[in-house]
């Protein structure tokens, strides 16, 4: 064992609780702490910060057993592998991993509207067509707003088709997980990787999750922008009034898709994803992503992605063409339903290997990379580090290089000595 190891292991012993948690900007905003809160009396809940993120609020002391979940299961201060739960080799970049494929929807309809050609979207499709589940908790835009998100419960092709495309804002889809266990019906979990692993390690301590969600699916993520940033795009499109916005989506209808805002006089204004994406709303991501060693849903039975095509020097494009999802089986239940779904004519898929995946995805390959100089530089500021446990993350480290951790360790400790919000 490393001195780098031990350090991190002195350092991350103590309790997190939600101040602490907050206070050390690792809030990912998941909603399970609110979720594992009596619904009578709950002692969290989610609301909406100044900053624009999704953040728990204290009501009242919560109970003993509920700052003991919290402490074991938050993702924030948690992202801990069971190595003897693994189902697959453990790929040091990509996690366990049993098999990766490139895979569309061959419902043409779901393939248009999704954002990376519906593979996830069939997979819900299939699993409530076939009775396997009784519903979907995933996320959708709000029936109150049509730029917000909120939890969607799906129980059906329509439904699903619906909540497709990306929703590049914050969502809670745990902040009612408890109840959702106490009832008699199963579904499957969707969410952003932090969100999956906050459910899985919930599942260590509390059986009910086992028996109620028979899969967890992720999507891959790079980070997740405040509403701040929501504002930020729809002002760039030459929105004045956000009030004017009667429809509204990041991505989708497409692959890439364009982010588009309808307004009531008609007018529909459209972004390209890059421009978007990657000039716009990755300015506002919240802090907790900037040390994020999990963007690829290590803990999920399947996780979906962008495949997206590139030119020989790796650079992505990202005109429009038929969408194509990377599909990665991380469990053998993830595995066979994936198989089942290609005998049963749901999904079209092709093989790829995990060195593609890296010109396809290429900031998830080197994400690992930086995490640990990240970590280094907040706890020479004194901050709280979360408990990141059997990722691989020192091996990562060292690819990264010498050069380049210094680099990212000193751009964060700059952040953070200038008062860079850990919001």
């Amino acid at each position: 064992m490393t001195i780098s190891t031990l350090a991190f292991r002195s350092w991350s012993r103590t309790v997190f609780d939600i101040d602490t948690i907050k206070a050390n900007g690792l809030c990912a905003g998941c909603g399970l702490c609110a979720g594992i809160s009596d619904p009578n009396d709950p002692a969290i809940v989610m609301e909406n910060s100044l900053e624009g993120f999704r953040r728990p609020v204290l009501q009242h002391e919560p109970s003993e057993d509920q700052k003991r979940r919290i402490d074991q299961a938050c993702p924030g201060a948690n992202i801990r592998h069971d190595k003897t739960a693994h189902e697959a080799e453990y790929h040091e970049i990509w996690g366990p991993l049993i098999k990766v494929r490139l895979g569309w929807s061959t419902d043409v309809a779901l393939r248009q509207n999704a954002s990376s050609g519906g593979g996830l979207s069939a997979v819900l499709k299939y699993l409530l067509e076939t009775r396997q589940i009784d519903y979907v908790v995933q996320t959708s835009v709000s029936e109150s707003s049509p730029i917000r998100n909120a939890l969607k419960i799906s129980t059906g092709r329509e439904d699903v088709f619906q909540s497709a495309g990306s929703r590049y804002a914050p969502s809670s889809p745990l902040e009612d997980i408890g109840k959702r266990l106490d009832g008699s019906e199963r579904f499957a979990f969707v969410g952003k990787p932090c969100d999956v692993a906050g459910l899985r390690q919930l599942a260590r301590h509390d059986p009910r999750v086992n028996e109620r969600v028979p899969y967890m699916i992720a999507f891959m993520c790079a980070g997740v922008p405040s509403y701040r940033g929501t504002s930020a795009l729809l002002g760039a499109l030459g929105v004045e009034d956000e009030t004017d916005v009667v429809a509204f989506r990041y991505r989708g209808d497409g692959w890439p898709g364009y982010a588009t805002a309808e307004l009531s006089d008609g007018r529909k204004l459209k972004m390209d994803y890059d421009s978007s994406w990657g000039g716009i709303l990755n300015k506002h991501l919240q802090f907790r992503c900037k040390i994020c060693p999990d963007g690829i849903g290590e803990f999920a039975d399947i996780v979906c992605a962008d495949g997206w095509h590139s030119d020989e020097s790796g650079k992505a494009h990202f005109e429009e063409r038929p969408g194509r999802s990377l599909i990665l089986t991380r469990t053998a239940k993830g595995e066979r339903l994936i198989n089942t779904l290609v005998d049963a004519g749901a999904i079209e898929t092709e093989p790829t290997t995990t060195e593609a995946m890296k010109v396809m995805q290429p900031y998830q390959a080197q994400r690992k990379g930086f995490v640990w100089s990240r970590l280094f530089a907040m706890m020479a500021l004194g901050k709280r580090t979360p408990r990141f446990r059997n990722l691989e993350l020192a091996r990562n480290s060292r690819r990264f290089g010498l050069a380049r951790s210094f680099k990212s360790m000193a751009g964060m400790v700059v952040r953070l000595a200038r008062g860079g919000q850990l919001n």
